[in-house]
């Protein structure tokens, strides 16, 4: 409750929190956009691959061009400038700078740069959750092992989740569900960054004008990112996720606590303790009336009967019975909200989420029939889409033997060659590609998955 009064006293003192942007597109734009009406913080640098693209974006969110003129990040530190270049180990080894914030988009470059940013004593942000949906579990053991921190993005969909069922689990609730909303019709894990703008919603001029990529918006589009944040959350929560796939059951916010319960009580759970997201079109295409697609919920029971009346006292919206009451965020503001988790991780030492356990994973699906030859353009794109499963159920998909038998996880899909034919529809194993193993982030997988594997599989 008082991150802001910290960081006025850390303005008052002159001892700003340093951080090294990574980054510097749509997302970190935004989050570039509140810096400046941020007491107690120094953005010291910007690495991106851009540096004029960069400078542009600081432009374009208001930036005065006398504030990014620093020639070295020394010189940065010294006159409280921002220094913008390409070299990203320079930002995350320079010893003044306290937290670097991920925001890349990349999630191979993203395991590179955590890993690098520990082994340098300093916090890390990750904006890039595509990579915490592969490896998150094991970057969490390996920041706490160099004394850091590593935290999921404030604004960003999953933290905003952990932080409802965090508030629920210190009320002393039982957390039945929660997840976040999404404009989400069966076909749509077919569309292709060609049919993005249609289908999400918003013209070409629109999304021009906004500097919107297409293969990025395809990728919340089409399911991947809906997965890829429901592992995350998962992961970092404990909840456990669908045995097939989310399944976006049609509700508005008033029928959230309806659908999200066991199938035992008309709902749509496995069981209690899951992730979801909840579509805001029914099934013929209607959009339902104040729907949740761009927000964030938590469903929680009355274990007992008194606090079912307190429910019903306080008129809490609650399902027919009484004992299910689901709590929101209607929106989420992404990138504008960062600095949440910028002050929490420096002022407080605590993470806005973070991976605790691997319950959960992100496959890559075919969108088409796949043949030799063909490379996957990962999440977005036009060859694959992500599909959430429970983390012992990814261990198994292939029905191989040995190194080749397990999920293919969709972060790791980028420009890799498919090897065997492979069905519309049908999960990919390490079998069905020709992965470059040379990458940290191949590595860290596959240690993680020796870790977690044998126990995993036992409980199956």
């Amino acid at each position: 409750m008082n991150l802001y009064s910290k960081l006025q006293q850390r303005a008052a003192d002159n001892k700003p929190v340093r951080i090294g942007l990574i980054g510097a597109g749509k997302f970190g734009s935004m989050y570039l956009a509140q810096i400046p009406r941020t007491p107690g913080v120094h953005l010291v640098g910007i690495a991106d691959l851009s540096p004029d693209m960069a400078r542009t974006n600081l432009a374009r969110v208001g930036w005065k061009a006398e504030r990014v003129q620093a020639k070295s990040l020394e010189d940065a530190v010294k006159h409280g400038t921002t220094h913008i270049g390409e070299d990203w180990r320079a930002l995350v080894s320079h010893p003044s700078i306290d937290i670097i914030v991920e925001c890349t988009g990349n999630p191979i470059a993203a395991v590179d740069h955590c890993l690098e940013a520990f082994a340098q004593g300093k916090h890390v942000v990750n904006v890039t959750v595509e990579a915490d949906a592969f490896c998150g579990p094991l970057l969490a053991r390996k920041a706490a092992q160099a004394g850091v921190i590593y935290s999921l993005a404030f604004g960003d969909q999953p933290a905003l989740i952990c932080d409802l069922v965090d508030w629920a689990r210190t009320c002393g609730f039982p957390v039945v569900a929660a997840g976040r909303g999404h404009k989400w019709l069966p076909h749509f894990s077919e569309s292709t960054p060609d049919t993005v703008w249609g289908n999400y919603g918003l013209t070409p001029e629109q999304a021009t004008r906004g500097g919107l990529n297409p293969k990025m918006f395809n990728s919340f589009l089409d399911g991947s990112k809906p997965s890829i944040e429901s592992t995350a959350v998962a992961n970092a929560t404990g909840l456990t996720v669908p045995s097939n796939g989310l399944l976006y059951p049609p509700a508005s916010v008033e029928d959230i606590p309806f659908v999200t319960r066991p199938i035992s009580e008309g709902g749509v759970l496995e069981r209690k303790g899951m992730v979801e997201v909840i579509s805001s079109l029914e099934a013929n295409g209607r959009k339902i009336p104040y729907d949740i697609r761009m927000g964030v919920w938590v469903t929680v029971e009355a274990e007992t009967e008194y606090i079912k009346n307190c429910f019903e006292e306080y008129n809490a919206h609650t399902d027919p019975s009484g004992r299910y009451f689901t709590l929101y965020k209607r929106w989420h503001l992404i990138g504008l909200e960062v600095g949440v988790s910028v002050a929490s991780v420096a002022l407080r030492g605590e993470p806005t989420g973070v991976a605790t356990c691997w319950n959960a994973d992100v496959v890559a699906t075919a969108k088409r029939d796949l043949v030799p030859g063909d490379m996957l353009d990962g999440e977005g794109g036009y060859t694959v889409w992500g599909k959430l499963l429970p983390a012992d159920r990814s261990l198994q998909v292939g029905g191989l033997q040995g190194s080749e038998r397990g999920g293919l996880p969709l972060g790791l899909a980028h420009n890799v060659k498919v090897v065997r034919a492979v069905k519309k529809g049908q999960s990919l194993c390490w079998g069905d590609v020709a992965m470059d193993t040379t990458t940290h982030a191949y590595k860290v997988r596959r240690e993680m998955e020796a870790m977690f594997a044998q126990p995993l599989l036992k409980a199956a």
